[in-house]
């Protein structure tokens, strides 16, 4: 028995199992028909590549009952996180099988160890385009995030920061244009201290920087600041990533380069930003149809009493400013609206 067709035989499985599931992450867990259209090209290249080889050759070197290497597993490899944990696993499963795919078949056929190499390095890319669409480990889906400037405070900030936690805020985004560098980490520091024993997250507003050097949990990218392929090169995955979005090309851009969170408006017309022309809900309704997936909260000139519209387009999470900063009791403001974005007890038990 000829260990090399062996060797190609299990390798050629190993690729073909982690393609396979790379795909089914992909196209259940990920808004994205493009990583998954490569996925599914990369495993029917490397299915007709094997043509090469006489049918059932392959086959008859295998022995799956004799393979030194099925009770040789580890710990690690019996765990899984998420299913992101899932999908980075897979990619990394299908370049190692290649490389062996590669390596070994070049002593059987050279035109076939060329295509492994090619495969691999579309794996490459693949596996980094995957792993960035994921985002951050810690993505979730906000219900409150409240814009919080102190221009824009009725009280003193902190009271209206304490305020909208206790009304259940679970985010918090550090909006100050005109602070120094040095006075605008000292604020989410003071920020973080009393947002993280309320388990919200903390974001900045534009500055990659300051939330790097100030550990906030995250970075509000506009329109018109870095891209989220540009803060990653900054900050890997450990940041979450939200990225405004104002239509439907602005929203498949940050989805596709891997935005934690959508900011999608303005909804309604908004004190923040009076030149923006409101949208209305549709836009979310829109964007929720097309991106079921992705964390999103609608933002603009948001209040309890039109909050309604948007749960009816299947709204999940809103983001406010004024509507809390320049209100006289921030918590019953925030609370209103956390409760109108609350599961109905029979959605809770349909999920």
């Amino acid at each position: 028995m000829r260990s090399e067709h062996r060797i190609i035989d299990a390798a050629g499985n190993r690729a073909r199992e982690g393609l396979r599931t790379l795909e089914d992450v992909l196209r259940f867990s990920l808004d994205q028909a493009d990583l998954l259209r490569r996925a599914k090209a990369l495993r029917h290249q490397l299915r007709a590549a094997f043509e090469v080889f006489p049918a059932g050759l392959l086959q008859a070197h295998r022995d799956a009952a004799g393979d030194a290497g099925q009770h040789a597993r580890t710990p690690q490899e019996l765990q899984r996180g998420d299913v992101r944990g899932v999908a980075v696993a897979a990619g990394k499963r299908v370049i190692e099988a290649l490389r062996t795919l590669e390596e070994v078949g070049k002593i059987l056929d050279g035109a076939f160890a060329g295509q492994m190499a090619a495969m691999r390095y579309e794996m490459y890319d693949l596996e980094r385009d995957a792993t960035l669409a994921f985002g951050c480990a810690a993505r979730f889906q906000p219900r409150v995030c409240v814009l919080l400037s102190e221009s824009l405070c009725k009280l003193p900030w902190m009271d209206v920061l304490r305020g909208a936690l206790d009304g259940g805020a679970d985010m918090i985004q550090v909006r100050e244009k005109n602070m120094s560098d040095r006075d605008l980490i000292a604020r989410v520091e003071k920020i973080l201290e009393v947002a993280r024993p309320a388990k919200a997250r903390v974001m900045v507003n534009d500055r990659v920087d300051i939330a790097l050097a100030s550990g906030a949990d995250g970075v509000h990218l506009g329109t018109g600041d870095v891209s989220i392929r540009a803060a990653r090169k900054l900050a890997g995955t450990h940041l979450l990533i939200g990225a405004s979005t104002h239509n439907a090309a602005e929203a498949l851009a940050a989805v596709t380069e891997g935005a934690d969170v959508c900011g999608v408006g303005a909804i309604f017309a908004t004190q923040l930003k009076p030149d923006r022309s409101p949208c209305g809900v549709a836009l979310v309704a829109d964007f929720i149809r097309h991106y079921p997936q992705t964390p999103h909260l609608a933002i603009g000139g948001i209040t309890a009493q039109n909050i309604g519209q948007l749960i009816a387009v299947g709204c999940r999470g809103v983001a406010v400013s004024a509507a809390v900063c320049g209100a006289d009791h921030p918590a019953a403001v925030v609370a209103q609206l956390h409760q109108a974005l609350s599961p109905h007890p029979s959605q809770q038990a349909a999920t």
